[in-house]
């Protein structure tokens, strides 16, 4: 199974402004959704809370919420209290790709096993509270990149880009 972590990020690698994303990009939100389909998503309870009602749990994918608090329920949802839990339950689906979805502590945890990452990078500098962890870039190879140019939908220009760890 794969293992791949999805998140779309500022040039200063916001993720996040309270509890939700600093920005509104429809295009990028379908990229999420078509490529997170049919598969098992794993996300921080954090992250789980700021989904819009109509979207817990994600349809049409195995969702798995990691959570310290014991007693937490998400209708519809897998709640485990770790990620290696949570990968141990994506394993069970026999899902080919398991995607980490956040938040920034999830990226964080799962980094260091990750094989490939689905980055959507905003050519902007924007406010937030929440960051993309820092990688090292030496171990991964760029093998897509498609340009979005910013629109009237779409405020600012961006990526989409995937990245593959190198052996």
């Amino acid at each position: 199974m794969v293992i791949s972590l999805i998140a779309a990020l500022s040039r200063n690698r916001v993720i996040g402004r309270n509890n939700d994303l600093p920005w509104k990009l429809p295009d990028d939100m379908k990229y999420f959704m078509d490529t997170t389909m049919g598969n098992s998503v794993i996300m921080g309870r954090k992250n789980y809370d700021s989904l819009p009602p109509k979207f817990k749990p994600l349809p049409k994918r195995t969702n798995i919420v990691v959570t310290r608090q014991k007693n937490f329920k998400a209708p519809g949802c897998q709640v485990v209290h770790s990620f290696f839990d949570a990968v141990t339950v994506a394993r069970q689906t026999g899902d080919q790709e398991v995607f980490n979805i956040g938040g920034a502590e999830l990226f964080k945890l799962g980094m260091n096993v990750t094989n490939k990452m689905y980055l959507t990078e905003i050519d902007a500098i924007i406010e937030g509270d929440v960051y993309f962890p820092e990688f090292d870039r030496s171990v991964w190879k760029e093998t897509s990149r498609r340009h979005h140019p910013a629109d009237d939908r779409h405020q600012f220009a961006f990526d989409f880009v995937v990245y593959d760890r190198l052996s």
